[in-house]
Formats: C-alpha cells, structure tokens, sequence
C-alpha cells in the first residue's frame, strides 16, 4: 500500500525544550495509525507540525509526493487534510448545520461579487453544499440535530459535530486530536464504528487517543512516542508486548 503522508525526521524546539527529536513515520492510504504516548511526549506538536500550525526546524512533512511542510495551513486544508482538536473548538453560537457549512466553504468557488448578488450559480453551489452537509451531519448521527445550536449539544455530540466539519472539507487525511475525550463508554463504542467508517470511504486516519482500548481496536498501527522522539512501531499486539512501551506508560495495565 503507498504512503499517503511521510514524516521524516522532523525536528521542533521551544527556546530550549526539543518538543519533537527526529520524528520519522509514514501512514498509508486509507489506513488508521494511533500516536501514542504520555503526556508531553510532542504527540499535538506532531499534528501541528503536519497541518502546518508549526514548521519544523529541519525534517519535512511529504503528503501525497508532494513537500507540505512550508505550506500555509488554509493551502494544507485544500490539498485535502483535515484535523478535529483536543479542545473543541466549534462556533458555538451557530446552528449545528451552519457550523457544518463552514468546512464545506473551502470547496466552494463562488467568488465575492456572485455571493453579494446571489446569481444563480451561487445559489446552486449554496443548496449543494446544504446538502453535501447534511450528508456528513447524518454520516456522524446528528442530521435531526441541524437546527440546533452548537454550543447546546452535548460535549459528545459536539465532538461528532467536529468530525462533520471536518470531513465537509473533502479530506483524503485526517487527524483526530483525543476524539473520545469526555465520551462515554457508549460513545466510545460509536465512535470506533466511525472511525471504521470514515476508513471506508477511502480516508486514512492518524490519531492521538488516550483510550487505550479504542485504539487497540480500531488503528492497524501504532507510533509510540516518549520525550518527543519514537520509541516503537508496530500493529497493537507488538506495541502492547513492547517493554519499552510497557514503561512508558508504567505499567502493561494500561494497554489492557
């Protein structure tokens, strides 16, 4: 299977703190790869420095053959990756399906002058992006939810909510920042039927989880990092009998 992103040595300081040592892993097409680790461990400045938030100072980010890693993070979006964040970050004020709409925008072409005078090609680009939104909103389980607002879902749904933008943007990549955070058990569940899903459209997914138990389910691969540098690879049943990964997160009743 070809690779889809390729991280190769990538380097990140702050002042004098190394958050990222030499970071080197691949994801390929439509696969899903956890990045794993404690704490501080340089998994968040990883994803940073892939969706352009950072740049690197050496190594380079290449995605779909092409080097990314100077590219202004709106570019990054275009090219077709897409990310959710560890603090979720929607427009709390704007309706469920407005918030959707948002991310489907990028594909848009209308430009100014056709929005301003609402010509009928930008009118049909308009219904077609209702559309394609409560396409995702009914792919995450919230399509009867359009109407509401935002910030009045619940902090589950509201993560769903992220995924439905995300994806609006018509990704070949995405990158899911603690998607189970405050989930629970129930929540959990769905979404690793989700994240099975989204992998079936022909997207390949990286993400950092805490929740052992979903990531040994759902990823093919796991990248374990410690002090911001990677200390093993490999499918879960090789990380979870990795004794430096057993270490890492002292003790093996973390990877159960």
């Amino acid at each position: 299977m070809n690779n889809l992103l390729s991280l190769n040595n990538l380097i990140k300081s702050f002042g004098g703190l190394t958050a990222v040592a030499g970071v080197s892993f691949n994801v390929a097409e439509k696969s899903i790869v956890g990045l794993i680790g404690p704490n501080g461990a340089g998994k968040t400045t990883v994803f940073n420095l892939i969706t352009g938030n950072y740049r690197p100072d050496s190594g380079n980010v290449i995605f779909a053959r092409h080097d990314i890693t100077k590219t202004p993070t709106h570019e990054i979006v275009s090219k077709g990756i897409a990310r959710t964040f560890q603090t979720i970050r929607l427009f709390p004020e704007m309706t469920v399906l407005e918030n959707v709409l948002a991310g489907c925008h990028c594909r848009m072409r209308a430009g100014v002058l056709a929005s301003m005078f609402h010509t009928p090609a930008q009118r049909r680009e308009e219904r077609s992006a209702i559309e394609k939104a409560m396409r995702e909103l009914a792919f995450v389980g919230l399509d009867d939810q359009y109407a509401n607002l935002a910030k009045n879902l619940s902090y589950g749904n509201q993560r769903l909510l992220e995924v439905a933008r995300a994806l609006a943007t018509e990704p070949r990549f995405l990158i899911l920042d603690e998607p189970a955070g405050g989930m629970n058990d129930q929540e959990t569940a769905d979404l690793i039927g989700l994240i099975q899903a989204i992998r079936s459209r022909g997207i390949a997914v990286l993400l950092i989880e805490h929740d052992m138990h979903l990531v040994m389910q759902v990823c093919e691969k796991l990248v374990v990092l410690e002090y911001g540098a990677v200390i093993a690879e490999g499918t879960p049943a090789e990380i979870k009998a990795n004794p430096l990964v057993i270490k890492a997160y002292l003790g093996s009743e973390e990877l159960d």
